[in-house]
């Protein structure tokens, strides 16, 4: 008799601010935004859009050539005294390796896209709750390159004049560089700096290193972006602060999607919270449908 006794209607009164204060306000507090399932359909157009757009950008960018050598000078003579102008000693020496400087040609032409289109679908596939912050790292990482293109435009050191470079792709006569051979006339050849080679290669590379099981995956994730220097270097599309310029780019990239979702997208949970698919895909009675 001298127990305390709880109606329904009081333990359903106590039991209402409960979940509402543990489950929404550190969420909000933690995070600005939730990720939620993406769709297919949509990713496909916002992909395809979003490189339509980037390569019609970068490609409307005024071909400054006069002050693109002169930046290309500028470059050379700053990496001669920081002592890492190597440059032409590399282009030289992989190109009197016939087979190794035609493979890295056409490693120079199709792994930028193939490499990276394929880290956004498994991505997509296999870590549905972390695809788009990793996309936005992506799409960030190359809207501030297309400004670094219009401030600064940069002549690649195939280009520069009595520099004694090679132009790996008109020598070999390979399919390669969409700025050499007969292809140069559709792309700004003055677009070098910062590299996005580089900067979606080390994008690729951190993704798959920081989420693959496999320890020789992870290993390639780490080698990818290392070949990829090398190539831009020896096919001489880049200088080595090309580099340095796409990983900056990629570093603003990740504090975007650091600021946006709360946390880089490898520390979010691998798939879409139960909350978020609901609110994508109603169940009974606007449910999650679980």
């Amino acid at each position: 008799m001298g127990e305390p006794t709880v109606t329904p209607l009081e333990g359903r009164e106590q039991a209402v601010p409960q979940p509402v204060t543990a489950r929404t306000r550190p969420r909000r507090l933690g995070r600005l935004r939730t990720p939620r399932r993406p769709r297919l359909w949509f990713e496909i157009l916002l992909v395809a859009a979003s490189y339509w757009t980037y390569s019609l950008v970068r490609n409307a960018v005024p071909e400054q050539r006069g002050a693109a050598l002169r930046n290309a000078d500028w470059i050379w003579r700053a990496e001669h005294t920081l002592g890492i102008a190597w440059e032409e000693s590399a282009n030289h020496a992989v190109n009197s390796v016939t087979w190794l400087i035609v493979a890295m040609n056409y490693y120079y032409a199709t792994l930028h896209f193939v490499v990276t289109l394929t880290v956004l679908v498994w991505l997509y596939r296999c870590h549905p709750g972390r695809y788009a912050a990793a996309r936005l790292v992506l799409f960030a990482t190359t809207a501030v390159a297309l400004a670094g293109y219009y401030l600064y435009p940069l002549a690649p050191p195939r280009l520069m004049p009595g520099a004694g470079f090679v132009d790996t792709v008109a020598a070999h006569r390979t399919w390669g560089s969409m700025a050499s051979g007969d292809l140069k006339h559709m792309s700004n050849q003055y677009a070098a700096m910062p590299s996005m080679h580089i900067g979606w290669s080390v994008w690729c590379g951190l993704t798959v290193f920081a989420l693959a099981r496999l320890p020789w995956v992870r290993i390639l994730g780490l080698v990818y972006p290392v070949a990829t220097l090398v190539v831009i270097v020896a096919t001489a599309n880049h200088f080595w602060l090309d580099a340095v310029g796409g990983v900056l780019c990629l570093a603003f990239g990740y504090t975007v999607a650091g600021l946006w979702y709360g946390a880089l997208p490898y520390a979010l949970p691998r798939n879409v919270p139960a909350r978020a698919r609901g609110a994508d895909r109603p169940g009974p009675k606007g449910g999650s449908g679980t």
